[in-house]
């Protein structure tokens, strides 16, 4: 059985990106798109871990701080999100223009 190697994880992570840029760019729900935002920056974590298997810790160690800017962008991503919501009473994208006059 052949062994997990470092191409393996860049696959995976590949994969993660590209679903999540399908999601970004084809989806019209902001909760949709936060989740996508958020699988991207998870295939970017998942290429960090996998180099610094490499190279040594420092990847994993800026992985850290992508998850807590990640974690401080869905908070305060859904919190716009439950404003608009308020507002407008809708989450499509396609009808944001709170700043037209």
């Amino acid at each position: 059985m052949a062994e997990i190697g470092t191409m393996h994880y860049l696959v995976v992570a590949a994969m993660l990106f590209i679903i999540g840029t399908v999601g970004v760019v084809t989806r019209r729900n902001v909760v949709v798109i936060l989740m996508s935002i958020e699988l991207i920056l998870n295939a970017v974590n998942l290429n960090l871990v996998a180099f610094s298997r490499l190279y040594g810790l420092h990847g994993q160690v800026f992985s850290i701080f992508v998850m807590v800017d990640a974690a401080a962008e869905a908070a305060v991503g859904l919190g716009i999100v439950i404003a608009f919501f308020r507002n407008k009473e809708t989450v499509n994208v396609d009808e944001v223009d709170l700043l037209k006059w």
